[in-house]
């Protein structure tokens, strides 16, 4: 068994995204497992995630996905509940990811920081911390209940599970609203049943990928055109050849921040 720190790396970059490449991780373990019954999930999403992760594993790549305005308030909300968290909670130390392969495969967690060091210390010096950017319906909703809201409980149990730390302070950020945090623990009823959702989820992803590398073959490969590429020359069509590098040179003003979120090189959170 081992569980690996990835404190090199910086989440949302291209190290990142290829180091989680392929693999089960717990902001998509909702996909897999039935909230409420606690089960293996057999259904669209299910089946969609099953063909992604598939997908990475064949092909050695993670396809762009698109990043909404909320997505991008989200991530600057986040860095914003960290910062106050620190200031009044904690101190904080910055993780890229977390893996562990006890079970035979390996999952992946990457949290929003730890709380003490990598795997060192008890109780105070062993947590993690959770951010979550929320519209202000649903933060004061989860000001008045007290309660983490249940959609994010899966998330937490896996990140406690791989990371084997004590607790998990969840933090709710809504900006003009109070910040609100709860601290929840391992619970070995959830981690049991996400370890049985995860285990049939691998030995499926093993015949999916089986069936594939047999049906392929005797199929014609093709190449892969570097996505970058394709809107670059689309935009070099209408704009003259110094601009399209512009729009696409991380470093030239007013790009920054456009590639900090991912929102040009393709579109990727």
């Amino acid at each position: 068994m081992t569980i690996k720190y990835h404190t090199e790396l910086f989440q949302g970059s291209d190290e990142w995204f290829h180091a989680r490449l392929g693999l089960l991780t717990a902001s998509e373990m909702k996909h897999i497992i039935t909230p409420g019954k606690l089960q293996y999930a057999s259904n669209d999403k299910s089946r969609s995630h099953l063909y992604e992760i598939a997908a990475q594993r064949i092909s050695q790549y993670v396809e762009p996905s698109y990043i909404s305005d909320d997505m991008l308030r989200g991530q600057a909300e986040e860095l914003d509940a960290k910062a106050m968290y620190g200031k009044h909670y904690a101190k904080t130390t910055d993780c890229g990811s977390i893996t562990n392969d006890a079970w035979g495969f390996t999952l992946g967690y990457s949290p929003d920081a730890l709380v003490g060091r990598p795997g060192a210390g008890t109780g105070a010096t062993n947590g993690l911390i959770e951010c979550k950017s929320r519209r202000q319906k649903f933060q004061i909703e989860t000001i008045i209940s007290g309660e983490v809201p249940a959609e994010y409980m899966i998330q937490i149990q896996t990140g406690l599970l791989v990371s084997e730390r004590e607790w998990l302070d969840f933090i709710s950020y809504s900006g003009g609203l109070p910040m609100f945090v709860m601290r929840v623990f391992p619970d070995v009823i959830v981690q049991a049943a996400i370890i049985s959702a995860a285990t049939a989820f691998h030995e499926q992803l093993d015949t999916v990928i089986a069936k594939y590398e047999e049906n392929a073959k005797l199929l014609h490969a093709t190449e892969r055109k570097v996505y970058d590429d394709i809107i670059a020359g689309s935009i070099g069509a209408s704009v003259p050849d110094s601009e399209a590098l512009r729009l696409f040179d991380k470093d030239a003003p007013g790009n920054k921040e456009r590639f900090l979120f991912g929102t040009v090189k393709g579109q990727i959170k």
